[in-house]
Order: C-alpha cells, then structure tokens, then sequence
C-alpha cells in the first residue's frame, strides 16, 4: 500500500519512519516533508493547505492511505477535502480538529462535561479582559484562543508580564486572527504530562506517556517553544495517576466529542498537569501527534503503526493488541540561535553522520535542507530531534547526549536538563 504523509517536520519524519518499518507499506511520500525525511520518504513539493494539489496527487499516485501530521490543516479540513474525494485518510474531521484549533471550545466541552481542567474566563474584548486579569493573583495564563505554533501560551509571573502577553495578543494581533479570543487561566503547579492516543470515536487506546519541555533553557526558563526535548516512560509519575488521566480526563473527552455530534477519529493528545495532589488535570488537548511526543513514543511502539491506522479506518481499532518496547527514548531538539524568535536559515550542519552511527540513536530532521553540492544546512527553528533508546532513562539520555554533541553548526542551543526530572 503506497501512503503519503502530509507534513514536513520532525513528527512527520517519525511517522514515515515508523511506516517504512511496516511489510505492508509500499511507497511513502511526504508532503512536502524536509531534506531528512527524503531518506525514508519521497518528497512531494506540495505545500499542506494545497488542498487540491494534494487530493489530485494522492488520485493520480492511487495513495492507498493519507496521513496528517501538522494542526493548521487539520483545523482548516484537509480530512474532510480527501473523504469528499473518496481517499482513505488518518486523522479528525474539521469539526472534531475543532478541541485542538479553539481552546474556547475546549475549556467549553470540558466545564459542560465535568472534565477536570483549570479554572477559566473567556473574553473576545481587550478592556474586558484586562479588567479582569487586573482582579486576579499572579502567576496567571494567558492564551491565545486559535492555533499559534505552540507559541500563544504566556505563564505570566508578573502582573507586567500578563498585561503585556494580553496586548501583544489582542491588540497587537502577534497571532492574527487567532488573538481575536483569549483564555485567561488559574496558574497550575505540578508535574506536566502527555499522554497521545489512538482514538475512533469512543474507542480509545493510549499510548505510552512522555513529558514534554516547552520552555526554551535549561530550568524550565524564558519563552515557550514549540518542544525543547522528550522523553518516555515517566519511572517517577505512578501508574494510577497515568490510568486516573485516562479514565477521568481522555475517555470522557472522547465520548464528549461524540455527544457533540464532533466524533473524534484520529490521534487524541492529552496536555496534563499533575497537581501537587496527585490529581491529573487538563492543560489542553491536541488534534494530531505531537511533536517532539511522536518521537519518543513510535520508536517505543512494538506493533505495525500502519496496521493500527488501517484499524482505525476499519471500525476494529478496539480488537487490535498494541504493544510497547520496556526501553527509554529521550528526545534532545537542537535549535537554532534566537529560536523561538527570529533565527538565521542556511548554516551549514556536521556530525549527523557519526551521531547516527553511535549506537542506541535516532536522528530526526524538523528543520534541514540540502545544499546543491549535498551538504546539510539548518532550514528552520527546531533543526534536529536526537533520540536515544536505553534499558532506562539514564541510558537513554546518555545515548541522546552523546549523539547531540556530535553534531555541530553555529549557535547550535540544546537544553542540557532534558528528562532530569526522572532521575531525582
């Protein structure tokens, strides 16, 4: 079966890789995938909200299956363009898209259903919400109501920072038409955990749990990013709160979503926190896999990624047995200098050879290009994810490390602290 993954970053490149382990796959391409993936994908230079480009590709190709990757084309309906088409595609439904594309709604499903998430206020007006974020305590949230590249989330610890977050969002527009409605959050503390799952409709079958870091240097400080580093399983977070999260937060999120006439078909992502309590609660929710989640989690999943989709697409995603490896994976992300503001494109990239050769590692491309004369450059913020594979935490950060610092180019930043958390 030949299969075509719509994306370009280090998620889509786990997902093609994981494919290509697969008896069952033909020929993958990747749309418009990056330089990286082309070793395990053919590139396709069609950009995700070519809709059409991509429905005549996957026609003419005779594309058995289309996977989605990234959320912008989710939300916009890139599922429902292929269906209307008749082409077998992985993913939710613009109307199902909708948990991850407005956090309005989300924060909304979850108060009507008795979810367990933070307490919140919504405003669509910039007087209105400064009014009442000048009322409450710091620390606070302030997020941006649609999708921002897993940037539109401020944890204000100053009352200074939170006025300033909420003009920058609905005055100054930084994320467009997404900024038109905030949400502005109680501050929670704890443990933050996410747990990724196959879902078709009430079916819900979880992956293994890894824990994200968004923030850009070591100690959990400065700006969100998009992911700074992965890993999983969680040794130090009990196996109750895990099954507690799935039981009370993912499963009735699921079956809400049906309720709403909105079934959820697709990979269900689960942003929590732990409270100091030990009560997991909702931070958000995604439509998609996520990234760098994605790889952390694929290369720990022992069954055919590919059969499990095809499940899904069946209605027989509850009859098939999924398993997972025992080791670790630790995701490090090497990014450029400035990331997540503004970073130079082009420099040229070394190493990558002997830090794949080192045993135990993985190399995913998020944002590389190819020169003419063949050699690696940086072509976005997030460049690389090194993933190292252990019998435990500890050696797999180690593998993760010790194929980082093999690769080199300018103002290369890593966060040196990914998956400490589990050591203590």
């Amino acid at each position: 079966m030949d299969i075509l993954v719509v994306g370009g970053g280090g998620r889509e490149h786990a997902i093609c890789w994981a494919l290509s382990k697969s008896a069952k796959a033909g020929r993958i391409y990747c749309a418009p995938g990056n330089a990286g993936i082309a070793q395990v994908a053919e590139l396709v230079p069609l950009p995700v909200s070519d809709f059409d480009g991509l429905t005549a590709f996957a026609e003419e190709k005779k594309v058995g299956l289309v996977v989605i990757g990234p959320d912008d084309p989710l939300a916009e309906g890139i599922v429902d363009a292929f269906e209307a088409k008749g082409i077998p595609v992985y993913g939710p439904r613009k109307n199902a898209a909708h948990i991850e594309g407005s956090k309005t709604f989300m924060k909304d499903l979850l108060k009507k259903y008795g979810i367990p998430t933070a307490a919140y206020e919504k405003f669509d007006n910039y007087e209105a919400a400064l009014a009442y974020l000048r009322a409450q305590q710091v620390p606070i949230v302030i997020k941006a109501d649609g999708l921002a590249a897993g940037k539109g989330v401020t944890v204000a610890f100053t009352r200074e920072e939170a006025e300033q977050a909420l003009a920058d969002i609905m005055v100054s527009k930084v994320f467009g038409s997404s900024g038109s409605q905030v949400v502005i959050e109680e501050f929670m503390e704890g443990q933050e955990m996410s747990i990724l799952a196959f879902v078709d409709g009430e079916t819900v079958r979880p992956m293994a749990a890894a824990q994200d870091h968004k923030p850009v240097y070591d100690g959990d400080k400065g700006p969100n990013t998009g992911g700074m580093g992965t890993y999983s399983p969680l040794p130090h977070i009990a196996e109750a709160i895990i099954e507690e999260a799935i039981e009370t937060i993912i499963k009735p999120t699921a079956k809400a979503m049906v309720a709403e006439g909105r079934p959820f078909r697709g990979v269900l992502f689960a942003g929590l926190m732990i409270t100091p309590e030990g009560k997991p609660k909702t931070v958000e929710f995604n439509a998609r896999f996520g990234d760098p989640e994605t790889q952390v989690v694929l290369p720990r999943l022992k069954t055919d990624l590919l059969d499990i989709f095809l499940a899904s697409l069946n209605g027989t995603l509850d009859q098939i047995d999924i398993e997972w490896s025992e080791d670790a994976a630790v995701c490090v992300v090497l990014a450029s200098p400035g990331y997540p503001a503004s970073y130079p494109k082009g420099l040229p990239i070394t190493g990558l050879e002997s830090a794949e050769a080192a045993g135990g590692a993985l190399v995913f491309h998020a944002g590389t290009g190819k020169t003419e004369a063949g050699e690696w450059v940086t072509n976005g913020g997030r460049v690389l994810g090194v993933v190292g594979m252990g019998s435990d935490i500890a050696a797999a950060r180690d593998k993760a490390y010790e194929a980082a610092n093999k690769i080199h180019f300018e103002g290369k930043h890593m966060r040196t602290d990914i998956a400490a958390k589990a050591l203590v």
